[in-house]
């Protein structure tokens, strides 16, 4: 179902959903639309990790949408206000997080880097883009900015090598998170805390999929399963996950 922002049900829709806050429903609207998120538990996905799953997520498509562009922009700053954090510096995650990052520190005439997911291996051997190694970020407040987080190891790992460059990172903002026990564990365990703020989350798209009539009702009893037992949803279903190089 393609999802008409232009529609006369647009405004009904948005006052249903009036609970999850306008950004928050709007984006999603915008996901589906775009297809930047897609549901489909008839079909599944294969993820990187070999699993077998109903959502497939490529918010990178948000990038060539001016509009919806701006709308996630908007939905970033808004999230940002609502949890009055502070920052100096924004820092995007290689490579789906920079271009946020960077949209956003323009918006804000502040410095921006990028982290990569290991050092180089040659030069001067950086992590962190945008910084000399010898005076890293000097002890700055830096949001960390990513597009997605699922079990959370690449996001904890970029927050990690922020505080190793002299980073104060207490905050970690993402377009949308699967909200998987992993990984609030694994942001859990870091010291200090690093708070997680999503501007969209799994169960909410799921239930603006529903109320927008994007799935049916025996597809969101599936959808609702999945989010259960995300990684043995596949299994149980017949379709296992697929080992790589096999």
């Amino acid at each position: 179902m393609v999802i008409d922002n232009h529609h006369e049900s647009y405004y009904a829709i948005l006052e249903l959903l009036e609970g999850m806050g306008e950004y928050t429903a709007r984006v999603a609207q915008a996901a589906l639309r775009l297809e930047a998120i897609k549901l489909d538990p008839n079909h599944l996905f294969v993820w990187s990790s070999g699993y077998q799953m109903p959502i497939y997520n490529d918010n990178r498509l948000f990038m060539s949408s001016v509009q919806d562009r701006g709308l996630v922009l908007d939905a970033l700053e808004n999230l940002i206000q609502e949890k009055g954090m502070g920052f100096e510096v924004v820092a995007g995650t290689s490579t789906a997080g920079i271009p946020w990052a960077a949209w956003l520190a323009h918006r804000r005439d502040l410095p921006m880097v990028y982290i990569r997911d290991k050092p180089k291996d040659h030069g001067l051997r950086n992590q962190i883009e945008g910084i000399t190694a010898d005076k890293g970020l000097e002890g700055r407040k830096t949001v960390v900015i990513e597009d997605l987080i699922s079990t959370g190891g690449s996001s904890v790992k970029a927050v990690e090598a922020v505080r190793q460059a002299g980073g104060n990172c207490v905050d970690c903002v993402s377009i949308f998170n699967y909200g998987f026990g992993e990984a609030v564990s694994r942001f859990g365990a870091l010291t200090p805390p690093c708070q997680v703020s999503s501007v969209l989350d799994y169960k909410t798209l799921v239930e603006v999929a529903i109320q927008t009539g994007y799935v049916e009702p025996q597809s969101a009893k599936v959808l609702k399963e999945w989010d259960s037992d995300p990684f043995g949803f596949g299994e149980k279903h017949g379709f296992p996950k697929i080992e790589r190089g096999k």
